[in-house]
């Protein structure tokens, strides 16, 4: 009986220090006897002890913030510009085997290719076409990366820090441009309503009882509003006596009519 207490001691103590479970997600990179013999998992896996060492790696995405970096474009304006980047391993041998530290140099190479990327383009793509600055960081990191058994999946520019000043000619820039499409805008209405108002000038021209609707409809909006007020209404019929020619008409006739006191 107490020969077999050892024995199941040991037994216990060897399954303990033997077992290992690996999640769905993870991977451990077995070494024995200082070499890497592979990569097991996931579930239940037996190590040997002392002679097994075992690293376990995350397949997961790793979302890694870089910081603010400082960054001079290529029309000499001074920015700070952030960034996130959003990779996984992808072979976790490599990822042990090439690089002390996947995480450190990943992080570092971020900082450095944004700054390189950001520096070779101007500040008007910077701000307008950063799906393509994204696009090229994620190349140049994914290139890098790749004999680490990294894969890098998206690379997104998250904030432009500009100075003040640059920021204030900006707003100016854009105000002038808002100002411009106004003026074209009023330019372009001024336009359409004159052709309206020439074409309705047009048919009334050809339809004189138009006029006459038109006049009749004024006199009805003017009342719509429910305020008191006083309307005398002229015969259009008088308007003509305004008109140049026939103002011109009627003054010679008086002339013609005028009796001349000279030869009498």
């Amino acid at each position: 009986m107490y020969t077999v207490l050892p024995i199941v001691a040991l037994v216990i103590l060897f399954l303990v220090a033997a077992l290992r479970v690996l999640n769905e997600y993870e991977r451990g990179v077995i070494f024995r006897l200082g070499r890497c013999i592979g990569a097991k998992g996931p579930g239940l896996i037996i190590l040997i002890p002392i002679v097994d060492k075992m690293v376990k790696i995350s397949l997961r995405i790793f979302a890694l913030d870089v910081p603010n970096q400082d960054v001079i474009t290529k029309d000499n304006v001074s920015v700070k510009v952030n960034a996130v980047v959003y990779f996984r391993v992808v072979e976790p041998v490599r990822a042990i085997l090439e690089i002390e530290d996947y995480m450190f140099a990943t992080s570092q190479l971020a900082q450095t290719t944004l700054r390189s990327v950001c520096g070779g383009v101007e500040l008007d793509d910077l701000l307008s076409h950063r799906d393509k600055v994204n696009s090229q960081i994620q190349a140049i990191l994914d290139e890098h990366t790749d004999p680490w058994g990294i894969k890098v999946t998206t690379v997104e520019v998250k904030y432009i820090d500009l100075p003040q000043e640059m920021q204030r000619a900006m707003a100016k820039q854009a105000e002038a441009e808002r100002e411009r499409r106004a003026k074209v805008i009023a330019a372009e209405g001024e336009f359409q309503a004159a052709d309206k108002l020439s074409q309705a000038a047009d048919i009334i021209s050809r339809n004189p009882e138009a006029l006459q609707l038109r006049y009749l409809q004024t006199l009805r909006e003017m009342t719509s509003d429910g305020k008191a007020s006083s309307i005398i209404p002229v015969p259009l019929d008088i308007l003509g006596i305004l008109k140049p020619d026939a103002l011109t008409k009627r003054n010679t006739d008086m002339e013609t009519n005028t009796p001349n006191n000279t030869e009498e």
